[in-house]
Formats: structure tokens, C-alpha cells, sequence
């Protein structure tokens, strides 16, 4: 039976544990109990679902190139407020 009585009673203990589980820093034994509470805990199901799909966006997210035209733009922006301090300085 989960320890779980409903929104909000699991701490910041049970979430931390779910936390090392997703990233695999547990023994066998410990990760048998996570995914049995997580059988049973309604929202900590929901709050590891949530931690899933940030972590694939996250990932998505680094390994995608920055568009040619978005790095030409900020290129383009450091060179002409290059120039105008250089002018400034002149």
C-alpha cells in the first residue's frame, strides 16, 4: 500500500528518491520500491511522468543546431555594437 494519502503527502524525501531512480543511482533493491510506489502513488505517477517528458525536452532541446539566420543575426548584432563602442571610444 502506498505511504501516500493523497495530493500533496509525499515530501520532498519520496520525490528526491524518484529523482535518483530516473537517473539509475539506486541499487536493485531500491528501484523495486520506487516503481512498486509508483504503481500505487497516483501522484507521484504524475509528478514522474512531468519529470519524463522535461528531461526529453531538455535533451531535445541541447542537441538541436541554432538556425543558420538566428547565429548570422547575433553575429551581425555583436559586430555593430562592437563598432559603435569602438566609435565611442575614438
Amino acid at each position: 500500500m502506498s505511504d501516500c494519502q493523497g495530493l500533496g503527502d509525499c515530501d520532498d524525501t519520496r520525490m528526491q528518491r524518484i529523482y535518483e531512480y530516473l537517473d539509475g543511482a539506486l541499487t536493485h533493491d531500491d528501484i523495486a520500491e520506487i516503481k512498486d510506489h509508483l504503481d500505487e502513488c497516483p501522484e507521484c505517477h504524475e509528478q514522474y511522468d512531468l519529470e519524463c517528458v522535461i528531461r526529453v525536452m531538455v535533451k531535445r532541446s541541447c542537441t538541436e543546431a541554432a538556425p543558420e539566420n538566428l547565429k548570422n543575426s547575433i553575429l551581425d548584432r555583436i559586430h555593430s555594437i562592437r563598432a559603435v563602442e569602438a566609435d565611442a571610444e575614438a
